[in-house]
């Protein structure tokens, strides 16, 4: 009841928000796919069952969105398939709240993998379980360590589709001008020592890095911790691990060997540091690996990948977005709904998004397919992340989540840049996280 009383809470807040924005959107979307045109289906009828998908973020990633729908719409003439672009993960998020709350929410959207639960518990989108036995669906074949995130109370609520790991980008032009193993480095010991060497004072650090709690949640792991118990009803990243992992941020900052950005452009200034040759090394997502590698070869510098460094052992969680169905859709749309979402995750489109994105492979058979064994062949910067998931876990999906990670972001931050302990603004954090939490 508390949980369902937390999101409601919100919802009613986002639809006065928001709702005008979900209109504004739709019309500004510019997909191709903006009308259905009339054409005969194989039952006679001239009228196409019309379903409306809305995803995040622009560039590569709003392209490869785009193509596939128009490639989905190609393939058959009785389901036609609207795209909406929605902003941001949270922009998406509220507005798919407001839309459902008003009763015009798209039939099929993407969770943004912590809040896979809090839309699952709150009736917001459909269980798939049916629709996976009734095709037979061989779930075998997607990737366990991307598969965390997609089951809420046993059933299964979303399907793997843009997928991601945070991964280390090295300019491999400096590294090896500085005498440095363009490989990168293995350990939190060496990545210390990448990043003094890196380090010019005026010109350049070893790594520009914002206070980004899905990287902190991959240092907390490394360390053998977690942000949170299994249960989701504990925050632990006060814990040993977490103050190891902050410790470490606060050292490298101090000495120069880290910049830390802040506000809103933090994530922008991070790739606008690395892509000018103000940083050696970048942390980012790999669905940023097309992008980088691009403005990497106009700039002239060559651009390797590697595993995030290891501590007591090496760990990440995943990221990225599933694909949902609304609830409450009549047997029809859902019948359209689950058709899209089957063919945008099956192997042929997985392998085409994570060529095209960077975003990983969902599928094994992805993964094996000649097309991917290609592109690694060709540019195995792309494979760094797939080898990586032997090392993957999913993020926590509390319903209060995502308010705590906004309240231990501003703590960590405080440490990095004021005269904080790790340990005094971790508890600071982890007492407000436990009246969250309540």
């Amino acid at each position: 009841m508390r949980q369902k009383l937390t999101a409601l809470t919100f919802l009613m807040m986002t639809v006065l928000m928001v709702l005008s924005a979900c209109g504004s959107a739709q019309q500004a979307s510019g997909s191709e796919s903006g009308s259905a045109d009339e054409n005969v289906n194989e039952e006679g009828s001239t009228d196409k069952i019309n379903i409306t998908y809305w995803y995040a973020w622009g560039d590569k990633i709003q392209e490869n969105n785009e193509n596939l729908v128009k490639m989905f719409n190609e393939s058959q003439d009785r389901i036609h398939v609207t795209a909406e672009y929605q902003g941001t993960y949270d922009d998406l998020h509220a507005k798919t709240q407001a839309a459902f709350a008003a009763g015009n929410a798209p039939e099929v959207t993407q969770n943004e993998i912590a809040s896979v639960g809090v839309f699952a518990n709150n009736g917001m989108t459909e269980s798939l379980t049916p629709f996976v036995e009734q095709d037979d669906i061989d779930m075998d074949d997607f990737i366990e360590g991307l598969m965390g995130n997609s089951y809420v109370n046993g059933d299964l609520y979303a399907l793997p589709y843009l997928r991601s790991t945070p991964i280390l980008y090295l300019n491999a032009s400096m590294l090896e001008e500085n005498g440095l193993d363009p490989a990168g480095p293995k350990t939190w010991a060496e990545f210390e020592e990448y990043a003094q060497a890196l380090t010019v004072e005026e010109e350049r650090v070893g790594i520009t890095m914002p206070i980004d709690i899905w990287f902190f949640e991959a240092f907390v792991a490394q360390s053998g911790g977690q942000t949170m118990n299994d249960e989701g009803t504990e925050v632990t990243f006060q814990e040993e691990p977490g103050v190891e992992a902050v410790t470490f941020w606060k050292e490298l900052e101090q000495a120069g060997y880290m910049k830390v950005p802040t506000g809103d452009e933090a994530g922008d200034q991070a790739m606008q540091d690395f892509v000018n040759g103000r940083s050696g090394m970048y942390l980012t997502s790999t669905a940023g690996l097309s992008n980088v590698l691009s403005i990497a070869d106009e700039k002239g510098f060559e651009v390797n990948t590697t595993f995030m460094p290891a501590n007591d052992d090496y760990g990440v969680p995943t990221g990225g977005a599933n694909l949902v169905m609304t609830a409450g859709l009549d047997a029809e749309k859902q019948e359209a709904a689950w058709e899209f979402i089957k063919w945008m995750t099956s192997t042929e489109q997985t392998a085409y998004a994570s060529e095209y994105t960077g975003y990983l492979p969902s599928r094994t058979s992805a993964v094996e397919s000649e097309k991917m064994k290609a592109l690694y062949e060709k540019t195995p910067q792309y494979r760094v992340a797939v080898d990586q998931l032997e090392y993957a876990r999913p993020r926590p999906m509390a319903e209060a989540y995502p308010e705590i990670t906004k309240v231990l972001r501003d703590e960590i931050l405080r440490t990095i840049i004021e005269d904080v302990s790790p340990e005094d603004a971790l508890n600071t954090a982890a007492d407000k996280a436990s009246k969250l939490l309540k």
